[in-house]
């Protein structure tokens, strides 16, 4: 396994994939391309002229089902779940083509996302990584739901806890912990599928909403039990999905994160709102760059065709 983590990343080739939209029901190709230093990660809607949707606390507008970023008239939803995988593999730049408003949702977790990127391989580039290191305890919270970034300088720790009151989601473990990195994430977490209940989907579709969700990219409830055949793929999928979301969530910051992150029943409009406070005064983080490889906190993995 070759491990290069302190310089900046993009990828080593383009790679396209097509899949279905969660909430439209219709076919969305999407590619992922190479990117010089300095442009970040940027949504490129190919049915819109290439209009360019830089990714951006700033920009997540809509939270309800997911992450979604705007961009004047231009949108690109879903994202959370591909970001997550970006994030894992630690890319800096990358131009994330799409011709429809929102990543496909592929089989509702990070794995497709995490093999297309491990196919395309990873390119170092010719500057040091950046990473955003936390200062001091930032929190927010809506009612009893909170989540919380704190100082940790050896890497990125997550906890997240859940409290469903449904017979399935109560009979595994609501909590969950990670040390950040390319192997634990996707082994301990990138194959967490989203869920959602079978009680809300005729008012979903009515709104026009979740039009693609399926039992194949999606773990189904009924009022006690899992409904798709094969079961879970984590014994406690559901946090573990979460935690996924959040990674993915957090990434929008822009910079791989040295920092603990807390969460209690957090979600998307929570984990960002988290975001935009860490960058709202910069007594909240700073800057930090490592010169050798050794130093680097999070070790990421170069994909297996770098």
């Amino acid at each position: 396994m070759k491990i290069y983590p302190c310089y900046q990343r993009t990828l080593a080739k383009k790679i396209t994939a097509t899949g279905i939209g969660l909430h439209s029901g219709k076919k969305v190709t999407l590619t992922l391309a190479p990117a010089p230093l300095g442009t970040g990660v940027v949504f490129v809607r190919t049915d819109l002229n290439n209009v360019r949707i830089p990714m951006s606390a700033e920009l997540v507008q809509d939270t309800l089902m997911s992450s979604n970023l705007v961009a004047g008239e231009a949108k690109v939803g879903t994202v959370e779940h591909l970001l997550s995988a970006v994030a894992a593999f630690g890319i800096d730049n990358l131009y994330i083509e799409v011709d429809a408003p929102e990543i496909p949702i592929m089989d509702g977790s990070a794995a497709p996302f995490l093999f297309l990127l491990d196919e395309a391989g990873i390119a170092i580039q010719d500057k040091l990584k950046e990473f955003i290191c936390i200062q001091k305890p930032i929190r927010v919270s809506d009612g009893d739901k909170w989540a919380e970034l704190s100082p940790y300088e050896h890497g990125f720790l997550m906890d997240f806890e859940i409290d469903f009151n449904h017979d399935a989601i109560k009979a595994t473990d609501q909590k969950t912990t990670l040390d950040f990195n390319t192997a634990n994430f996707a082994r301990e977490v990138g194959q967490a599928r989203t869920f959602g209940f079978l009680k809300d989907l005729e008012e979903l579709h009515k709104h026009n909403l979740a039009l693609g969700g399926s039992l194949d990219n999606a773990v189904v409830l009924d009022e006690h039990s899992v409904v798709n055949e094969g079961g879970l793929r984590y014994h406690n999928e559901f946090v573990r999905h979460k935690m996924l979301d959040a990674v993915g969530d957090l990434y929008v910051i822009g910079k791989a994160i040295l920092g603990k992150f807390s969460a209690y029943k957090s979600g998307h409009a929570l984990n960002n709102a988290l975001i935009r406070k860490v960058l709202a005064n910069q007594d909240n983080y700073k800057i930090v760059t490592f010169y050798d490889k050794e130093s680097c906190p999070i070790v990421y993995n170069l994909g297996k065709n770098s």
